[in-house]
């Protein structure tokens, strides 16, 4: 599926964030299912979250991109997004998912971009509009996220993500 990229951040921001135990760069290769499914993070910040992932080996049994897939791309940057946006006091949990389905991709890439609909205290909510790479709507989603207050042994459990 591919070697993994690291998003780069300012130093500063991962010094925030190691503080606390959590390895963000580390967070953000979208873990093990993440790995596992070829998704790349290749932008990130609260305002716009991108990444791709291979429609090979991610697919139904009619050769199609599956459903599943495109949720866990449009979770994964949701979740980026959020917890961008709650910053290093807060954990980014998904509460709710809905994903609509244009059509199907068979082969290539899909990007998933993820921009912001509500930005709150408590909550934060995403759209994510998932293409192929003729730029067809693939998928459109949106996640909201509940912000949680992190508590202790939260970064150690989100420091293993990767």
């Amino acid at each position: 599926m591919g070697e993994q990229q690291q998003v780069q951040f300012p130093q500063e921001v991962i010094d925030e964030y190691a503080a606390l135990g959590v390895d963000l760069p580390a967070l953000f290769s979208a873990g093990h299912l993440g790995t596992r499914m070829g998704v790349q993070i290749l932008e990130a910040s609260a305002d716009r979250v991108v990444g791709t992932m291979p429609v090979e080996g991610n697919t139904q049994p009619y050769g199609l991109l599956h459903g599943g897939a495109s949720a866990v791309l449009a979770e994964t940057l949701g979740s980026v997004g959020s917890m961008l946006h709650g910053g290093s006091s807060k954990i980014a949990v998904g509460v709710d998912l809905n994903c609509t389905h244009h059509r199907g991709a068979r082969s290539g890439l899909v990007t998933g971009v993820a921009t912001p609909v509500h930005r709150g205290r408590s909550t934060a909510t995403y759209e994510i509009v998932i293409s192929d790479e003729q730029d067809r709507r693939v998928c459109t989603a949106r996640l909201t996220c509940l912000l949680r207050d992190l508590k202790p042994g939260d970064g150690e459990r989100a420091g293993t993500a990767g």
